[in-house]
């Protein structure tokens, strides 16, 4: 919990007392299943059912009004007409209330009048102090609590049980069927919520909330869009340094401005690349799948995070060993071979032991189950191992058979307390709770358990890179935005980046002199802020070696121009060295309308939108960020030395991309940066082009 009280959100999940206003006695209603629901599952505090002609309702005694309630509530549930919303919110107000949840549809979901009612509701809000979920939301529970302030049909049939799985979803029905299903499978729930159109509390202030919760070992979210990325990057990171896990699902999509669609970064960006950089930034975990969601929250729940990514594999099938096997290194595990001496030890134990990793027990093993102890706890010792998996067929159906595995499995879980430790077979419900009770997830499906351990293991590496954004720096002292390439490269100069010898050049005279200055070859370039891509109308020639070759490509570049962009503004020739050696790279940036400015890198020239071997991080950048995000481009292993190649000068280019993110963090009137090429040489970098558009500044930065 805070050190300065409560969390704000707290009576949202564990309110004392409720008002239910429009509680019904009728339980098909959505005002009579939710006063159910509260009466019938186990909450202890105290309820308020509000209507306005029943002197009781469903055999509590009902009120009015908020008005005259004889306490203040801690929390209320509105659920009315849409109409009559706005006035019971006001009624909250007048009472005291400050924590509501507005359960009622008709607003911004159905456009026209609704949006209009839902935004005079967070005014009232805001004008009262009122924190509020919804409108069109499901509400929330928490199971420990016996509180289920929610009109789901699933409580009908089905609820979850107490556990420490935390669930925040903007989307009722996905809220729902999470932990429907988490509670079939027996994932205990402690808090969760659904925020329905987000009008005031989203997603990341749930989060933030189920960060402090001391109940929530681990966050499963879903989203379908996001308004506030500071906002969610605080709450991730918040979870992070929590020690929580967060396992994200995110659906829709966010609009990249229309301006920086204009650059090869912006092409290249869409939301899923920018969702994903952020929550990798923040330690957050994205999955495709509830499945996949509920498989590592299932295991992160019960047992600590693997501390490396080997995996030691122990089976009673060979086949299914290897299968694990292969999927360990399909999901980027390792598993590593047993060392000698102590695969000695292991057939000591049990002699027709095969493998080195996966070790095959054979199903030899009859009445000898005790060995499984021995056997694996020298595993243990015999290789860096993160987490062990048992395959152990359908003994978990056998009940009378099964104590000597146990103890061994829990020996192993005990003695070394940070692995992870996974059981996989059939088994009864018996035999999976007493494991699970120590600590020990249970699957039936091989490979289900291994992507599971895969999904906690990637869990450690992003909580051990989480980082808060470094400072924005001030870069007050640069030459004028926007322009052609040579103001571009002007302002990048001033910023960090090295640039070329060059000189624009307004006549073919000029273009020569500045050629025999810098020494041929040289590059010749169309000079226009009216056509960004010189590419597109043969703005470039390249290799001129004489005088009369520059005199010639002057002429040439311009009568293209003036050919393909007739309206076009231009101001010349841009005369270059013509480097040769490294690896052309870009280094790009966008501005997000919700997550600020991103900095893009990858394989530069043409090849980047052919190949869209690009990686995306959040601007400003540290050191450590930047050389990730050189390792998240596959193509970056050319920077090594390729094939007998010389070894390039990758702390250049990490130094490119820090002064690049630094000045798009600074200069919030940057829509976008694109640097193509960046030339990374085996000494230096050079930026041989670029482009900088500005838009207007988004509010707030200003």
């Amino acid at each position: 919990m805070s050190d300065v009280g409560p969390h704000p959100l707290e009576r949202m999940f564990r309110p004392r007392s409720i008002a239910v206003i429009g509680a019904s006695g009728d339980p098909d209603k959505l005002g009579g299943r939710t006063l159910l629901h509260l009466k019938e599952l186990g909450y202890g505090g105290r309820i308020y059912p509000i209507n306005r002609s029943a002197p009781e309702v469903q055999g509590l005694p009902a009120w009015t009004s908020v008005a005259a309630l004889p306490e203040v509530p801690d929390s209320a549930l509105i659920l009315l007409p849409a109409p009559m919303v706005e006035r019971a919110l006001e009624d909250c107000a007048a009472k005291g209330i400050r924590h509501v949840q507005i359960l009622s549809s008709g607003f911004a979901e159905e456009g026209g009048e609704g949006i209009a009612l839902q935004a005079r509701l967070a005014e009232t809000a805001r004008r009262h102090g009122i924190r509020f979920t919804g409108p069109n939301c499901l509400g929330s529970i928490s199971p420990p609590d016996g509180f289920f302030g929610t009109f789901s049909s699933l409580l009908a049939t089905a609820r979850p049980g107490p556990g420490t799985v935390g669930v925040a979803t903007q989307s009722g029905a996905y809220g729902s069927h999470i932990y429907a299903v988490a509670g079939f499978r027996g994932i205990g729930i402690s808090r969760a919520i659904a925020t329905g159109n987000e009008a005031d509390i989203d997603v990341a202030a749930a989060i933030d909330y189920l960060a402090e919760d001391p109940g929530t070992r681990v966050i499963c979210a879903s989203l379908e869009g996001c308004r506030n990325g500071d906002g969610l990057r605080r709450a991730l990171l918040k979870a992070a340094r929590a020690g929580k896990p967060v396992i994200v699902m995110k659906v829709g999509s966010t609009e990249v401005g229309a301006a920086a669609a204009a650059t090869h970064t912006g092409s290249l960006a869409g939301e899923d690349r920018i969702v994903d950089a952020v929550f990798r930034e923040c330690g957050a975990l994205r999955v495709a799948s509830i499945e996949a969601m509920l498989d590592i929250a299932y295991v992160c729940s019960l047992a600590p995070l693997p501390p490396a990514p080997g995996v030691g594999i122990l089976s009673v099938s060979g086949g299914i060993g290897v299968l694990m096997a292969d999927a360990c290194i399909e999901a980027g595990l390792a598993v590593p071979a047993i060392s000698p001496e102590v695969l000695a030890e292991i057939r000591a134990i049990q002699p027709v032991a095969g493998g080195r990793n996966p070790i095959d027990t054979t199903a030899q093993l009859g009445g000898r189950m005790h060995v499984f102890e021995g056997i694996s706890q020298a595993m243990m010792r015999g290789a860096e191992l993160g987490a062990i998996l048992f395959y152990l067929a359908h003994i978990g159906r056998n009940v009378p058979r099964f104590p000597p595995l146990e103890s061994a499995l829990v020996a192993l879980r005990r003695n070394f307390p940070d692995r992870l430790v996974v059981a996989v077979m059939t088994h009864v419900d018996e035999v999976r709770l007493r494991l699970e009770a120590e600590g020990i997830p249970v699957f039936e499906d091989p490979t289900r358990a291994v992507r599971a351990v895969a999904g906690a293991e990637r869990l450690r590496r992003l909580r051990g890179e989480a980082e808060a954004l470094p400072p924005v720096p001030s870069l007050s002292a640069l030459p004028a935005l926007g322009g052609h390439e040579a103001a571009a490269k002007a302002v990048l100069a001033a910023a960090g980046l090295l640039v070329p010898p060059e000189q624009a050049c307004a006549t073919a005279q000029a273009a020569v002199r500045t050629a025999e200055a810098i020494g041929f070859p040289v590059v010749a370039k169309i000079l226009s802020e009216d056509i960004p891509h010189k590419t597109e109308i043969g703005g470039v020639m390249l290799g001129l070696a004489d005088a009369t070759a520059v005199e010639g490509a002057f002429a040439e570049l311009m009568r293209r121009a003036r050919a393909a962009r007739p309206e076009a503004r231009i101001e010349g020739v841009l005369i270059a060295p013509m480097l040769r050696g490294g690896v052309e790279t870009i280094i790009g940036t966008l501005r997000d309308p919700v997550f600020g400015p991103m900095v893009m890198f990858g394989l530069g020239g043409v090849s980047v939108e052919l190949f869209a071997d690009v990686a995306f991080a959040s601007a400003p950048l540290s050191p450590a960020r930047a050389a990730r995000l050189v390792d998240g481009v596959r193509g970056s292993r050319l920077l090594a030395g390729w094939r007998g190649g010389p070894a390039l000068d990758r702390a250049a280019l990490e130094a490119a991309l820090c002064a690049v993110a630094a000045l798009a963090a600074a200069r919030p009137e940057i829509a976008s940066i694109d640097v193509n090429p960046f030339l990374v040489q085996e000494r230096g970098g050079f930026a041989l082009d670029a482009v900088i558009l500005t838009g207007d500044v988004p509010p707030g930065d200003a």
